[in-house]
């Protein structure tokens, strides 16, 4: 098994209100060259926060650039507006359903027990991206410091 020792939390950077499956991601991923889907789980934006296993774990993923080998990748569906704004651009917003931070808090605390050397941390923290639309390590600080 691999040295797990960080968890990266993105967002799909696609819009509010909508759901994407993970065999849609992979094939987005797919078209990029990418041998699998990027993500080891994505929470779903429906009723009840779903969550799918993308790549297996014991695979390395493809989502942070340099730090996939010793990482899980946690996607939830959203963190765009539903509109563009004013200059046409889709802004970053934290679009979590509550089914979704539940079931991101379970999965997140789940895979802190199975590697509990991980610490949790957003996408943002090693890119110049907005993702995952809100601060991941501040508000799952609390997991990262279990056990």
């Amino acid at each position: 098994m691999r040295k797990i020792n960080m968890i990266v939390v993105h967002c799909s950077a696609t819009r509010e209100g909508k759901d994407y499956s993970v065999e849609t991601i992979r094939r987005w991923h797919l078209k990029r060259g990418w041998r699998d889907i990027g993500y080891h789980y994505v929470v779903q934006n429906d009723e009840a926060g779903t969550v799918n296993v993308g790549r297996p774990i014991e695979q390395s993923g493809a989502h942070v650039k340099g730090l996939n080998k010793n990482s899980i990748g946690v996607c939830y569906i959203g963190g765009v507006e539903a509109t563009r704004n004013e200059k046409g651009k889709w802004e970053a917003k934290d679009t979590r359903t509550e089914a979704q931070k539940k079931s991101l808090e379970d999965l997140l605390c789940s895979l802190k027990t199975q590697f509990p050397d991980a610490i949790i941390y957003g996408h943002r923290d090693f890119s110049t991206k907005a993702c995952p639309s809100f601060d991941a390590k501040a508000e799952y600080d609390w997991i990262s410091k279990q056990i």
